[in-house]
């Protein structure tokens, strides 16, 4: 980093062009008078991160990433030129800011069966969170296909265990599970129901337990998806009967269980027969739903809030349809088309987008706003397998992390695009980093037809990304600033 910025690396001769340096971060900024700078134009990331380094003096290099228009530069400053039929005479501004910085390994919980959902609870937690004196109390809650809830800390203990069938537990495998608060939790699963528990720790931290508070009736198939508004108390739940359910949190808000879909009580014989008993021998209360919303036409997959305003949600499904609801008057307010399956959802609060994962290994994001009539705003690529789930970034607008059934979990920014190739016009995105399960590097499956697809991803600040796989573990990566800040 000894060459003068003003002409830039003197080696090669050629083509220059003029470059406006900007940040929106003010400890790497560069001096207010610092105008646009004349530098080769064969240069690419590497060589403009020296010239910053040069013009920070910068003890220590500090990798950096440029965006241009908006979309990270990924080519040199000519083919960019080209690309754009920009002459050598413009002057290009260029927006710079910290390299992504890769996950690394941190942990991983091994469960005695899959591990289908994962959610988090901390102090940057969006709803609910801990209070700010609670550092080192971050809690993880895991639902697996044994039909157990576990929470753990991070020394990998399991703190609390659900109940099994008969006191109140689920009675089949579990597919998705949520903080409601500190002291609540809410899971689904394949036994139709919504559950409520009630998650209580000892004064010393180091115990827990889960207690059935409620149960929830009114769905005809498995309950896969589940969203959680914690200050107004409502959970959504998305199903294979092709409905969306509307409930409270609140036992006195949910009106009375459907009669017909509560599991018929089992004569005593008959159990030490099965040597099984079913929920409704339990004390644990039954209600059914505030609403079944219904025009969906093949298995809800997915769903949340509107990031904006709770009394609107969001669902998809393999109908290849994402539909806005209002939940006032559970009517069906709009319906995007795609041109496949939709699996998994989470929204770009900041961007005015919904990230939709597919069965044929993308995602696709969409502005979900009236007034919109493009379907898809962009689509991300890099998967090998079904996009089954997904979470934002919580620490920049931009990032979002997703897990796939081909064992890996990719990192997205949406400004790394590339130009599209084959029949498919305009940009895809490209992942910036991918998370491969700890024990299997290699995407090999193990004996006995046992793989390792990935269930369920969460990403916390403080945690980092905790997913869930075939593999029966929970796994968390962690890196501080993986994205850069869009603040």
């Amino acid at each position: 980093m000894s060459t003068d910025p003003t002409v830039a690396a003197e080696s090669p001769p050629g083509a220059q062009v003029k470059v406006q340096f900007i940040t929106s971060h003010a400890d790497i900024s560069l001096p207010e008078n610092t105008g646009p700078i004349l530098v080769p134009t064969h240069l690419r990331r590497y060589g403009l991160s020296s010239i910053i380094n040069h013009l920070l003096a910068s003890e220590k290099p500090i990798p950096f990433d440029f965006l241009i228009a908006g979309a990270f530069l990924r080519t040199s400053l000519d083919e960019y030129l080209t690309a754009n039929g920009l002459s050598s005479e413009s002057i290009l501004t260029l927006e710079y800011v910290r390299s992504l910085i890769p996950p690394l390994y941190l942990a991983s919980f091994e469960h005695d069966d899959w591990v289908s959902t994962v959610d988090v609870l901390s102090r940057s937690s969006p709803l609910p969170q801990l209070s700010s004196d609670a550092a080192g109390q971050e809690r993880i809650l895991s639902g697996s296909y044994d039909g157990l809830l576990r929470v753990w800390n991070m020394s990998s203990q399991i703190l609390a265990t659900s109940s099994s069938v008969g006191d109140g537990g689920h009675t089949s495998s579990i597919k998705a599970a949520k903080f409601i608060s500190p002291s609540q939790v809410v899971s689904s699963g394949l036994d139709r129901t919504v559950r409520i528990w009630n998650y209580n720790e000892s004064s010393d931290h180091f115990s827990a337990e889960l207690e059935p508070l409620l149960e929830l009736y009114g769905h005809t198939g498995s309950v896969d998806s589940l969203a959680v508004h914690a200050p107004t108390n409502k959970i959504l739940s998305a199903s294979t009967d092709h409905t969306l359910g509307i409930w409270s949190v609140n036992k006195s808000d949910n009106p009375t269980a459907p009669p017909q879909l509560l599991p018929s009580r089992r004569s005593t014989s008959a159990r030490s027969k099965r040597r099984k008993t079913t929920s409704s021998d339990s004390t644990t209360p039954c209600r059914g739903p505030l609403a079944l919303l219904r025009s969906h036409t093949a298995p809800v997959s997915s769903t949340v809030f509107s990031p904006s305003d709770p009394t609107v949600a969001y669902s998809v499904s393999w109908d290849h349809t994402l539909r806005t609801w209002d939940l006032v008057t559970a009517s069906l307010v709009d319906t995007r088309t795609t041109s496949h399956p939709l699996l998994s959802l989470t929204s770009l609060p900041d961007l005015h987008l919904l990230a939709a994962g597919t069965s044929a290994r993308h995602i696709t994001l969409i502005d979900p706003r009236a007034d919109v009539t493009t379907v898809s705003a962009l689509t991300l690529r890099g998967h090998a397998n079904a996009v089954v789930s997904l979470a934002r970034d919580p620490e920049s607008a931009w990032g979002l992390v997703s897990g796939s059934h081909d064992g890996t979990c990719r990192i997205w920014d949406v400004r790394s695009t590339k130009p599209s190739t084959g029949a498919v016009s305009g940009e895809v995105g490209e992942s910036v980093y991918t998370i491969k399960r700890e024990d299997q590097p290699d995407g090999v499956r193990k004996v006995g037809g046992e793989g390792i697809k990935v269930f369920g991803v969460c990403w916390n600040r403080e945690l980092g990304i905790v997913s869930a796989g075939e593999d029966r573990k929970v796994q968390i990566n962690r890196g501080k600033d993986v994205m850069a800040s869009s603040e």
